[in-house]
């Protein structure tokens, strides 16, 4: 798919700021994801900087006349709403789903208790303060369970228990990252993945991909550094499934309120091929190992255009009952 095809005029775009890097344990993924979307853009004829938010006060994106900006932020302060928060108060659009959506994406529990109140299927899970609940809901929820942060990503701090001598130890490592804890039934079966790209009735899910990681241990160090994980786009799931994950996915990001992109996860159950959400990831990464590139290419769209195409998508809430996307080219 062309420059051409996708109707952007780079020009309007404007100075742009990539936000990489920042204060999150993800920092170091996001300088990747970053510096993958600047070379992209900047080869598109983009007028595109690197900002890095734990370097600089956001304000000098005002000072330096920045008219948009493409958050390849990941984790705290990237995609739990509160750059999305500033940004707004300095006017300047960005990309991605805004404050409201992004803040409750981040949080698995808030999340998981609104699509589940939707009739989404997910997981069961328990909200646990101390090693002891660990201990309680592994004894409700049943072996093998997940111990996560309630607010992190990239599998930081996950832990896969598969005995009460271990709820201890899992408990105390997710909460170094977060003082909530999230106990998750496991879903045993295929993982797969499927971002979407647009807003509202026009949002559209793009292919599913199927992960195989080494031992089903799909962790940070498999996720970006290694490559010994198995991607598979076309997923080589049955049509009628993917449509079904696709729906899904859809449905998901409309009701938290996302526009621009993201990319939900889904474990499909063994037993019985029910599937189940798990996270929505509102800044999804962008590096070599990432897996909207990968599904974007399986449907025709290259990864300079992807990025140009989810820049052209920066909005701001303020403007989203004038227009959406649109306003946000002509506020620039």
């Amino acid at each position: 798919m062309s420059q051409n095809d996708l109707n952007i005029d780079v020009k309007a775009m404007g100075k742009v700021a990539v936000l990489m890097g920042g204060t999150s344990a993800e920092r170091e993924v996001s300088l990747m994801s970053g510096g993958g979307v600047l070379q992209a853009l900047r080869a598109r004829g983009v007028d595109a900087h690197a900002f890095d938010p734990a370097n600089g006060d956001l304000s000098a994106l005002k000072t330096h006349g920045y008219q948009r900006c493409f958050i390849a932020l990941h984790g705290r302060h990237g995609e739990d709403g509160t750059v999305q928060g500033a940004l707004e108060l300095l006017g300047i659009p960005y990309t991605g789903p805004g404050v409201m959506a992004s803040s409750i994406a981040m949080d698995k529990i808030m999340t998981k208790r609104i699509w589940r109140f939707e009739g989404l299927s997910t997981p069961d899970w328990r909200l646990v303060a101390s090693s002891a609940e660990t201990a309680q809901a592994f004894a409700e929820l049943g072996t093998p369970m997940i111990v996560k942060p309630a607010r992190e990503g990239s599998t930081l701090g996950l832990t896969k228990v598969s005995s009460l001598g271990q709820c201890e130890q899992a408990y105390l490592l997710a909460s170094r990252y977060d003082p909530e804890v999230l106990c998750e039934q496991f879903i045993d079966g295929d993982e797969t993945t499927c971002p979407v790209l647009g807003q509202g009735a026009s949002a559209t899910a793009l292919p599913v991909i199927r992960i195989v990681a080494p031992e089903g241990n799909y962790d940070y160090q498999n996720k970006y550094f290694t490559d010994v994980t198995q991607y598979h786009c076309p997923s080589g799931l049955p049509e009628a499934e993917e449509r079904e994950i696709q729906r899904i996915v859809v449905q998901a990001y409309r009701t938290l309120g996302c526009r621009g992109w993201a990319r939900a996860d889904i474990m499909i159950r063994k037993s019985d091929r029910q599937p189940f959400l798990l996270e929505i990831n509102t800044s999804p990464g962008m590096t070599g190992h990432s897996l909207v590139p990968m599904a974007a290419k399986a449907s025709g769209i290259g990864y300079p255009e992807l990025c140009l195409r989810i820049l052209a998508s920066a909005s701001l809430d303020a403007l989203q009952g004038r227009g959406g996307a649109a306003g946000a080219q002509e506020h620039a």
